[in-house]
């Protein structure tokens, strides 16, 4: 009797190492032979059934709708609503003791938030009011309709960036602040789009193309890029380059190094600059002294408008913010580019910049998340984050994410929900209406500082090092996106680092690894004779495994290799004076799938094997490769007893044939 095969079937050598651990060369008796296992036929799906398992497990492998099952209506509507606003469903839990929490770190992101907002405005080329503006709104929404309980939400450095060079290739700022700054919002209205809309058709694992390589490379390249674009503030210089590569801002400083500087305001960055780099440093080396990190800009800020405003700073060429409009968020719904050529550009820009600022969010929610072990939901993440933007854009908002440096304030000053973050756009509100004109005397040097220190974490030389110990490949993505921002421009820099990590899936795909196997002494368990070097070939079989499906990308190189490797051992026999191998056994238990042309690239393989009087057997194949095998009667080509539940049966079997007469 055969043992079926199954889904859940069994590790592919190690039932015969547990087995059995005879020889694979010893001849079994007659009647042993006949109870060699055999492949099963799995049972066959209907083709819908089929399609919507595929469908199900690419689209909703999260399994979304089990909550709802076996429930009434009025319990699925509650529970309908407390998928679109989870606060709905950990408010009703919300305590004191959570409250106070919340109140204290969302007023220590606050504290960190309100400088960052300003400074990172003028990063993105606008009016400092637009970064409060991207900590009032945004947060509000993420509160009552996101997953993660650390995320602090608002404007972060590398977006600010992206979406300022992008639109000043379109607008300049100085030159045209007003369509700059419709096509900003058209761009923001767009992200959200994209972000709301990757999240409902559940296509958030498009984010993963990015690879976690690149992403480092793209994200220290971006760092360098904006201290860089600091050093106009930070040295006082009138006449800069508009340009982001690294040799163009290094000829514009150099250049004025003579008539531009201004020492007043270098003394000013510089001393803040220090001050800032040493409370972070505190912050890091006692995580209980976090708070001193936190404050630290705020507490710049307040200390450099005071010196400026003492001393009159600004008459002796220190740069100041001069006006900053007081007032919530204006309504911005009539700005928006939604028609003409502008909403082409906006759409453009919109695409990139949310897709950008999506990946840095969901990273940031699912590293906080798994530090205090709780669920986050991506897609409904995307959504949370794409209407948040999509509702800032009517309201003078420019893109918003989740920031790293801000979400570890919030996490360290033990937040417990998302309500830190209404504690916060409370705290901007109140600084909109009442605080404003006092940032007039607020020299950019700060600002620059500020920036400076809070990019500065972003270049993580420890990742890339251990990226270059793992994978070549990646470190080479990974450089490639570094050097392309560092030395042309964001939006280059991002499409080498998506460039890279596409090649290097085509080249996996197009080139999958093969192995030659051969069997552990004293068992019937076959490896890899590469990774295991007392691993020996069985005597007249050649035992190659596959590491890989087989498509039509890959079937051509698959066929070729293996008889390239049936080729190399033929002529080492031959230099051995041993015959030729009579019999090749193929491992297929890293094929989860094969196509048409994997099937007719076998199909040449047994036909050359023929020719060179060369017996094709297969061991291990699973439910989807078994049953393609039947429906193209590949298994009447090479004969259903050639084909074996494991190696070791498929050795016993063929073993005995190579000692008869």
């Amino acid at each position: 009797m055969s043992r079926r095969y199954s889904d859940d079937h069994f590790d592919a050598e190690g039932i015969n190492g547990v087995e059995s651990m005879r020889a694979p060369s010893e001849k079994l008796p007659a009647e042993e032979k006949r109870h060699v296992r055999k492949v099963g036929r799995p049972q066959r799906q209907n083709m819908f059934t089929e399609f919507a398992n595929l469908f199900k497990e690419t689209f909703f492998a999260d399994d979304p709708f089990r909550t709802f099952k076996d429930q009434p209506r009025s319990k699925k509507f509650v529970l309908g609503l407390e998928a679109v606003f989870p606060i709905l469903q950990w408010g009703r839990e919300y305590s004191l003791a959570k409250f106070k929490s919340d109140v204290i770190a969302g007023i220590t992101i606050a504290s960190l938030c309100i400088p960052q907002d300003i400074a990172y405005a003028k990063l993105a080329n606008l009016p400092p009011q637009h970064g409060l503006y991207t900590s009032f709104v945004p947060p509000l929404i993420y509160a009552f309709m996101g997953s993660s309980r650390d995320i602090a939400i608002g404007p972060v450095a590398v977006v600010s960036l992206l979406i300022g060079s992008l639109v000043q290739n379109e607008y300049d700022p100085k030159k045209d602040p007003e369509d700059y700054l419709r096509l900003t919002l058209t761009a923001t209205f767009f992200a959200g789009i994209t972000q709301a809309a990757l999240g409902c058709l559940r296509l958030g694992f498009l984010t993963d193309f990015l690879s976690h390589a690149a992403t480092v490379g793209f994200m220290g390249g971006a760092a360098i890029t904006i201290m860089l674009q600091q050093l106009k503030g930070f040295l006082g210089i009138q006449n800069f380059t508009k340009k982001p590569d690294i040799v163009s801002v290094m000829r514009s400083v150099f250049g004025s190094i003579h008539h531009g500087w201004n020492w007043q305001t270098i003394v000013i960055g510089s001393s803040f600059l220090v001050f800032l780099l040493v409370a972070k440093h505190i912050g890091k080396k006692n995580k209980k002294l976090f708070w001193i990190a936190a404050i630290a800009p705020l507490t710049s800020v307040i200390l450099s408008t005071i010196l400026v405003y003492i001393t009159h700073a600004e008459k002796h060429g220190v740069q100041i913010v001069q006006h900053i409009d007081k007032g919530i968020n204006p309504s911005s719904v009539n700005q928006l580019f939604l028609s003409g050529p502008n909403l082409i550009k906006g759409f453009r820009i919109g695409v990139v910049v949310g897709v950008i600022a999506l990946t840095e969010a969901i990273a940031i929610g699912r590293a906080f998340a798994a530090v205090k072990d709780y669920p986050i939901d991506g897609n409904r993440e995307m959504i949370a984050l794409g209407t948040m933007n999509i509702v800032g854009s009517m309201t003078s908002c420019y893109v918003a994410t989740g920031s790293f440096s801000r979400s570890a304030v919030n996490h360290m000053a033990g937040c417990q929900t998302a309500f830190s973050n209404i504690v916060m756009s409370i705290i901007v509100l109140l600084t909109l209406e009442l605080v404003t004109p006092l940032f007039k005397y607020l020299p950019n040097a700060i600002l620059a500082a500020i920036i400076i220190s809070a990019v500065a974490g972003l270049i993580d030389v420890e990742a890339a090092i251990v990226i270059w110990k793992i994978d070549k490949f990646d470190f080479i993505a990974c450089m490639g996106a570094f050097f392309g921002v560092v030395f042309d421009s964001v939006e280059i820099g991002l499409l080498i680092a998506v460039c890279i990590s596409f090649a290097k899936i085509l080249l996996q795909v197009t080139r999958p690894r093969t192995a030659l196997l051969g069997n552990l002494p004293g068992t019937t368990i076959y490896r890899n004779i590469q990774q295991y070097p007392e691993a020996t070939k069985v005597p007249s079989i050649l035992i190659i495994r596959v590491d890989s499906s087989i498509y039509f990308s890959n079937s051509n190189y698959v066929r070729e290799r293996i008889l390239r490797w049936l080729t190399d051992e033929d002529e080492l026999n031959k230099k051995m004076s041993l015959p030729r191998i009579p019999f090749l056994i193929i491992d297929m238990s890293p094929v989860v799938d094969i196509d048409t042309s994997g099937i007719h690239a076998l199909e040449d393989l047994y036909k050359s094997l023929q020719k060179r009087d060369v017996q094709l057997a297969v061991a291990n194949p699973g439910p989807i490769v078994t049953e393609k095998f039947h429906a193209s009667k590949f298994v009447d080509l090479i004969g259903e007893d050639n084909m074996f539940l494991t190696v070791g049966d498929a050795v016993c079997e063929c073993s005995p044939r190579t000692e008869e007469p």
